[in-house]
């Protein structure tokens, strides 16, 4: 094996562990939380933790663009989230164990952009997806655990337990291990003065004041507040249709995302950043006309097909997003551009989305005289094609694309 291909291999592993890591129980989350006795605040707000640690991101951007290798910068990040999800397991039941999956998702999400910046600083960028692909395939792998633990060693339910957080912090315990075994990343920015905005990470934002890719940013923060229905309150809708597996369920749409994160490099080729990421709206869109039609006509199967869709949303869409974030920012600020995406999509407009998305649920959802939920899925998802769709329609009609790398000059 020579020295690139060695090279693209450890890549690959920190995208499969990264990804695994958090899959494996923030899926679930909004089951467990349900299962809690959580209130529909303390869900939002615990559901917003990713959004919450994305906002670090730029921060650590920064610190791994001037001080420390972005890889040793990762590998504490994993080090912490191990310590802080195993007190979460530890705390469950309690005001504390949402604490520490705050503090846990302020040290992971970060992760999220330093393992984008090292992958595109040591492979082409032709090649990222591809090497994203693999966390992907970590993602859908974190499924296995429900298995193992059911079928293996006798647990009687995985899914919705406290179990998935202890795996979380096992595997990232892991994570950290291995990525002291990655390629250096020196810090591109090293010995350049700092001002307050690149202390506090936040030197990328100027990137903003560019017409097209304030609007490509506009238009990801309208597709994050639709995205988040199913991404932070999935479990708990497949959990009210009264299905066992929603891990490996849900893990469907991840298993179709190999596909498209495979190809997405030959499709963003072909169609172009804009209208690729046209057809990952669509997807969208799609996705919540399912899930309205399967209620509506009572064809269940079609919530699947809902899932499913998932694969050309974040393959094409999301890290199509990335690719551009990349394209347009200057060498020395990759890092910290990634970790703007991050606080902005991941961060801010995820944070938007689920208390939207919450009170979206709380408004159709009563309780019988038995004390049991009664959720208007079919009007909730109704609401949420519509926004969905306005999406896709304004991306097609307002986005137009930069192709050449402009950032130092435009």
């Amino acid at each position: 094996m020579n020295t690139e291909t060695k090279k693209h291999v450890s890549l690959a592993i920190m995208m499969f562990m990264q990804f695994m890591l958090v899959a494996v129980w923030w899926v679930s989350l909004a089951a467990w939380l349900e299962n809690m006795g959580a209130s529909g605040d303390i869900k939002a707000l615990v559901l917003s933790s990713m959004a919450i640690g994305s906002m670090a991101s730029p921060l650590i951007g920064a610190f791994a663009d001037r001080y420390l290798p972005a890889q040793r910068v990762l590998a504490i990040a994993n080090l912490l989230t191990a310590a802080l999800l195993a007190a979460a397991g530890f705390a469950a039941g309690s005001w504390w164990s949402f604490a520490f999956i705050l503090l846990a998702m302020l040290c992971y999400m970060p992760t999220w952009s330093l393992t984008s910046s090292i992958a595109l600083v040591h492979a082409r960028r032709e090649l990222f997806p591809r090497i994203r692909m693999f966390g992907t395939i970590g993602w859908v792998a974190s499924g296995l655990f429900s298995l193992a633990a059911v079928y293996g060693f006798g647990v009687e339910k995985f899914d919705g337990t406290t179990l998935p957080v202890f795996c979380g912090s096992a595997v990232a315990l892991l994570a950290a291990a291995l990525n002291l075994n990655l390629p250096n990343t020196p810090p591109a920015g090293a010995g350049k003065r700092l001002s307050l905005f690149q202390i506090l990470g936040l030197d990328a934002f100027w990137m903003l004041n560019k017409p097209d890719y304030r609007l490509f940013m506009l238009c990801s923060i309208l597709a994050m507040i639709s995205f988040s229905m199913y991404y932070s309150f999935g479990s708990e809708f497949l959990q009210s249709c009264n299905y066992e597996y929603i891990t490996l369920t849900m893990n469907w749409g991840q298993t179709v995302e190999l596909f498209f994160l495979f190809f997405a490099t030959t499709i963003i080729a072909r169609l172009g950043i804009r209208w690729a990421m046209a057809a990952g709206l669509a997807a969208l869109t799609a996705r919540y006309l399912s899930f309205w039609i399967g209620g509506v006509a009572s064809i269940p199967a079609l919530y699947i097909t809902g899932i499913l869709f998932h694969g050309l949303i974040f393959g094409l869409f999301f890290v199509g997003g990335q690719i551009y974030t990349d394209r347009r920012a200057p060498a020395a600020l990759r890092a910290q551009a990634q970790g703007m995406y991050s606080f902005i999509i991941w961060g801010l407009a995820l944070l938007a989305g689920n208390f939207f998305c919450r009170q979206l649920i709380d408004s159709y959802t009563s309780v019988d005289a038995a004390g049991v939920k009664i959720y208007d899925w079919n009007t909730i998802f109704g609401m949420v094609t519509g926004v969905a769709a306005f999406t896709t329609l304004f991306f097609i009609f307002s986005f137009k694309e930069i192709n050449e790398n402009k950032a130092s000059t435009n």
